[in-house]
């Protein structure tokens, strides 16, 4: 399989994932070798009490980019997270927020990778690095990553 088949299979895991459908709207991802760019419109749905994005969207941004910017690089199974440290610097308000994620470091069983992400105003809100590893579930029995690349 070629590398942009890869990453054109892992882009419509990431889009057609139920949890992905039901949290986001007007979100994309790009995928590239060892990095993951993703945006979505962050709307009142995301918002604690006090009107921002919750920090659990936080989280699920940075892991998201991270993971796919990791999972780009692994081409016969699905990675893990092990590991997930965020730090949140900046209020996200509604707008649409892009998080990109990058492979920092691979060793023979482990991958280190960050991410940023920034709001609607390009400024920087939050960053994260993560640990991952391969899993034991193989791509070609995820149904969204086998299906021809045409039926999409």
């Amino acid at each position: 399989m070629i590398e942009n088949e890869h990453f054109k299979r892992l882009e419509r895991m990431f889009l057609k994932a139920p949890y992905n459908q039901q949290l986001y709207q007007e979100n994309t991802i790009e995928i590239s070798r060892e990095q993951a760019i993703i945006s979505t419109r962050v709307m009142e749905k995301h918002f604690h009490g006090a009107g921002a994005m919750h920090g659990s969207v936080y989280f699920k941004l940075l892991d998201d980019a991270a993971f796919f910017a990791v999972n780009s690089m692994v081409r016969d199974y699905m990675v893990y997270t092990i590991f997930f440290n965020i730090n949140l610097i900046r209020p996200v308000g509604q707008g649409i927020a892009r998080a990109e994620g990058k492979v920092k470091e691979k060793t023979r069983t482990l991958f280190i990778a960050e991410s940023n992400l920034y709001d609607a105003k390009g400024k920087l809100a939050a960053w994260g690095t993560g640990s991952f590893m391969r899993s034991q579930i193989k791509l070609e029995e995820m149904p969204e990553y086998i299906k021809d690349l045409d039926q999409v």
